[in-house]
């Protein structure tokens, strides 16, 4: 799979760019006999992710040196033997949205939402309505597995028919945390898809929280809307990564599909390249340069440095061999398992996260305390990603 996407000034991430592309290096590795593997994502100048790029589309130097083709026997590795993507959709089935002849068109809509993105990521659907637990529909499963599950919501009935849209969203992001936070993949993504058809009534979080939660967290959200009730400014809080707004149930659908294809395309917007370095001896820069080439022949252009110890390197390279990432630092890294307890069973008297009741107790989990641990420690996913740059690219020799 083949990706380009836009530079955003994101931590622990070397940039650069040129003549109308955007690249950014996720993260990189070198390992004996001479590999060198480069993780990265690129956009076009206004921000779109493209994808579909073979390994002929881009051009690779070491220290200001083209090396051919020829040479570095260079491909696009498949970006899922590296990093892991999973896609939570959150569902609002609210009694507005389950007792107003909306459902059997928002399930239609999710399920079309499912069938496309599962095709790359791992897919769970949760809904939600009034009550401060969310309600499991579909778990997170290998591609394929949410389709059959989503079609359940047909039958749904909420147990509180308010819309407790402030705290879904929070205790959503946390379900996305604890499943990537389960992953082995050296690199671990998420997507939260958030459909609503109104504003909070339920109080049980407030907009500040909500907002806290949506800044804070690494993961792309996409929120859609349906009705006249919903304002815009409260999917404009939700959907930091983009929104798709329907007027009526009729365009319910299209939104879906608005979405569906962004989260697609930020998907396909990942890149693996691997090479064979020629380098034998000492440190090195490596420069990856992407080009997308018109109909005209006109070229734009966008590079991503970043730095490798060669030491120890000879010959008998296989450049499709996996890389193998540091996981303790940097973007991808999977953030801790979330604070917040798992969410108690559906009860009227639930309260708000806020009034303390799914904090967890202090050091409950010592695995996912790095500070109580002995020396030496696991590979820690307890730092909030991302770090501040340091300038350089992390390699595991």
């Amino acid at each position: 799979m083949l990706s380009r996407s836009l530079l955003a000034a994101l931590l622990l991430s070397l940039t650069a760019c040129g003549g109308g592309l955007q690249v950014r290096t996720i993260r990189a590795a070198q390992q004996r006999p001479s590999n060198v593997a480069v993780y990265f994502r690129l956009q076009s100048s206004a921000g779109e992710p493209v994808g579909g790029l073979t390994a002929e589309s881009f051009r690779i130097y070491e220290d200001g040196a083209l090396v051919s083709p020829y040479e570095s026997k260079q491909v696009v590795l498949n970006p899922e033997v590296a990093a892991a993507h999973y896609a939570l959709l959150l569902v609002d089935m609210s009694g507005s949205v389950s007792e107003s002849g909306a459902a059997a068109t928002v399930v239609e809509a999710a399920a079309a939402f499912v069938d496309k993105v599962e095709t790359a990521q791992k897919v769970a659907v949760f809904a939600f309505d009034g009550s401060a637990s969310l309600h499991p529909i579909a778990p997170f499963q290998h591609p394929g597995g949410a389709k059959a599950g989503v079609r359940s919501l047909s039958t749904f009935k909420p147990q509180d028919p308010s819309t407790n849209l402030n705290g879904a969203v929070i205790k959503g992001l946390a379900e996305l945390e604890q499943a990537l936070a389960k992953d082995t993949a050296p690199l671990k993504f998420g997507t939260l898809v958030v459909f609503t058809d109104g504003t909070d009534r339920a109080a049980r979080a407030s907009r500040e929280e909500l907002r806290k939660a949506v800044k804070e967290t690494p993961h792309e959200i996409f929120a859609i809307g349906l009705g006249a009730e919903l304002k815009k400014g409260t999917l404009d809080d939700v959907g930091k990564s983009g929104t798709a707004l329907a007027e009526n149930r009729e365009a319910v659908v299209t939104a879906f599909e608005s979405i569906a294809t962004k989260v697609e395309a930020q998907t396909k917007s990942y890149y693996l390249l691997g090479y064979c370095s020629p380098a034998r001896a000492g440190k090195h820069k490596v420069t990856v340069e992407a080009v997308l080439k018109s109909d005209k022949g006109a070229e734009r252009t966008g590079r991503a440095e970043a730095d490798f110890d060669a030491a120890g390197f000879g010959p008998g390279c296989d450049p499709k061999t996996p890389p193998t990432f540091d996981v303790t630092k940097g973007e991808g890294a999977a953030p801790p398992a979330p604070k917040e307890a798992q969410p108690a069973k559906d009860d009227a008297k639930d309260r708000p996260a806020k009034d303390g009741k799914d904090k967890p107790k202090p050091k409950a989990k010592p695995k996912n305390d790095g500070v109580n641990l002995p020396p030496p420690p696991p590979p820690s996913t307890t730092a909030p990603p991302p770090a501040k740059p340091d300038g350089k690219q992390d390699f595991n020799p």
